[in-house]
């Protein structure tokens, strides 16, 4: 698959500052040979082992009605949930399952569409700790679909689930073939991504601020 750079440059008109960056990481990783390539072998081999139940087509009203749980896909309507949903699969796992493990490379987001996901980060101890739940209609694993980057953190699935998966191919090809669509999946990240991090560096402070208090920091 080419660069998403290179497939906006084919379409007159079309311009999405991202996929600059975004074609620019996936051709680095895919080059990064032997430790990426079987991170990202090792991602695609745990998905195939999940029940796939086809085309997320047959499930686009019940995503839709989901959606104001979702930061990514608030913002959109039935027909381009439709739209969407024909890029998408739908798979089943589990309770105990692994979804996503933390420092491999991943290519794809999931929307949850029923069931609990627990997100486990490792201490410095190297042991698991819980950080998160997710609920039907969030999402996770944005991060690294856009970026190529290794996983965060571990999701696994805490009771039986459903969900709809994105992959960074299939968004490619949403961008070639459907460019408004693509341009507003990409925008919707962005705002999310942005959001998230302002809300980390707004905790950050907090902690910084508890620290000085008690003499843990030094005044500047």
């Amino acid at each position: 698959m080419r660069p998403i750079a290179a497939l906006a440059r084919e379409k007159p008109g079309f311009s999405i500052v991202i996929g600059a960056a975004f074609g620019h990481n996936l051709g680095r990783h895919r080059r990064a040979g032997g430790g990426a390539a079987m991170t990202e072998t090792a991602e695609k081999t745990r998905l195939a082992q999940l029940e796939s139940l086809g085309s997320a087509s047959q499930f686009a009203a019940r995503i839709h009605s989901l959606i104001t749980f979702s930061p990514l896909f608030e913002n959109f309507n039935l027909a381009e949930v439709g739209l969407l949903a024909q890029f998408m699969e739908v798979y089943r796992a589990d309770p105990g399952i692994e979804i996503i493990r933390e420092g491999e490379t991943g290519d794809f987001v999931v929307f949850l569409i029923e069931g609990r996901i627990e997100v486990f980060k490792q201490d410095r101890w190297n042991a698991p700790r819980l950080i998160a739940l997710i609920g039907a209609g969030q999402s996770f694993g944005e991060m690294s679909m856009i970026d190529g980057e290794p996983r965060f953190a571990t999701c696994v699935a805490a009771e039986p689930c459903m969900m709809a998966v994105l992959t960074r191919d299939s968004l490619a090809r949403i961008i070639l073939e459907q460019p408004t669509l693509g341009a507003k999946i990409l925008m919707e990240l962005v705002l999310m991504l942005s959001q998230r991090l302002r809300q980390t560096s707004s905790k950050l402070i907090d902690y910084m601020d508890r620290e000085k208090d008690q003499g843990a920091l030094p005044a500047v």
